[in-house]
């Protein structure tokens, strides 16, 4: 009888409980329908952006490639993100992986290791670069050296800019009247 009184009193609690769950999932539901996020190619894109503006989100599709991938898809550029469908979403993730744009257009032209012209996007952007400066250091080139320091590669000034320790207020003080 002691056991039955327990299950009894446990019965209420649990009721209880999923009363509160309803409500709560509702409330996601809401946010979630007005802020729409869509995923391609592991970035997530915000609904209520034009196709055109929420393409670029992801890294390694440009203004003019996100121009151009709505052109030879024939995608409106002014939708809405969250418009699009399956069938669309994955024709634009096919497109990104084997993107049929100009040789200007594509980010990586004659590869260093396999000499073809490809167009990276994401972590493979990421990881391509990282392995270039990598080389650059092993082979101990101008621009790896710059890189290894910290300095700029590309031919700055750094007088004035490029500066660690800006807070100490390295170069010209005035002398302090006390």
């Amino acid at each position: 009888m002691a056991e039955e009184k327990k299950q009894e009193e446990k019965k209420p609690k649990q009721e209880k409980q999923e009363e509160k769950k309803p409500k709560e999932k509702s409330i996601d539901k809401e946010v979630a329908s007005s802020s729409k996020i869509i995923r391609i190619k592991q970035t997530d894109i915000p609904g209520n952006k034009n196709i055109y503006a929420g393409l670029t989100r992801i890294k390694g599709v440009s203004w003019s490639i996100s121009n151009a991938l709505c052109i030879f898809l024939k995608i409106d550029k002014n939708r809405k993100v969250e418009s699009l469908t399956k069938e669309e979403l994955e024709k634009i993730e096919n497109f990104l992986k084997n993107p049929e744009l100009p040789k200007f257009l594509i980010n990586r032209r004659n590869d260093f290791e396999t000499g073809k012209d490809k167009h990276l996007i994401t972590s493979d952007l990421d990881l391509a670069k990282e392995l270039d400066i990598k080389r650059l250091k092993k082979i101990r080139s101008y621009r790896g050296l710059r890189h290894a320091t910290g300095q700029p590669t590309r031919g700055q000034k750094t007088r004035s800019n490029f500066r660690e320790n800006r807070k100490k207020g390295v170069g010209v003080k005035k002398k302090s009247r006390e």
